[in-house]
């Protein structure tokens, strides 16, 4: 995490570089992880907040528990040397991204699935919405100004704004009684 906190680029890091900076042997990092991909992996999830209790009241409510987070991470990655270094870097290693997706972003995509098809199937979300586009719709929003959009604000309720937003076209429309 030094390393990375002192800009070093993820190119110029190796395990004995790594290991020499922690004061430590070579095959004491090799113990723990088999390679560089696997050690970096570890430092983004290190540097991440945990993922977040769901309250399960409702959609709303685990939904708004889900995109607060994420917009937590991105006021995070902004002040933060090594996340914002890590996160720049990582999209140019394919092995480093295909691990960090497959141990961070997968994760999370599969439990914003399943509090939408908990939704749908109590009744929150019409039957016959798409449950990977609609996930794509509640995150991408908070994504694009997270990290797609330095200048863009994070501000506190924009969380409760965008799931508002997109849930108002999702709902079972109600229908008038005869």
């Amino acid at each position: 995490m030094k390393l990375l906190e002192d800009g070093v680029p993820l190119a110029e890091l190796s395990i004995e570089r790594i290991a020499r900076t922690a004061g430590v042997g070579k095959a004491t990092i090799y113990r723990r992880w088999s390679g560089k991909e696997e050690l970096f992996v570890d430092v983004i999830r290190a540097a991440e907040p945990e993922d977040p209790e769901l309250p399960g009241t409702s959609l709303r409510d685990d939904l708004v528990v889900l995109l607060e987070s994420l917009r937590q991470r991105g006021v995070a990655s902004r002040a933060s040397a090594i996340l914002h270094n890590v996160h720049a870097q990582v999209k140019s290693h394919p092995k480093l991204w295909a691990a960090y997706h497959a141990n961070v972003i997968a994760p999370r995509r599969k439990l914003g699935l399943e509090v939408l098809r908990r939704g749908q199937l109590n009744g929150e979300l019409r039957a016959d919405v798409d449950l990977e586009l609609a996930n794509d719709l509640f995150v991408g929003p908070m994504l694009l100004r997270a990290v797609m959009r330095a200048d863009a604000d994070l501000p506190e309720g924009l969380a409760e704004e965008i799931v508002d937003a997109v849930l108002s076209g999702l709902r079972p429309v109600s229908r008038p009684s005869q």
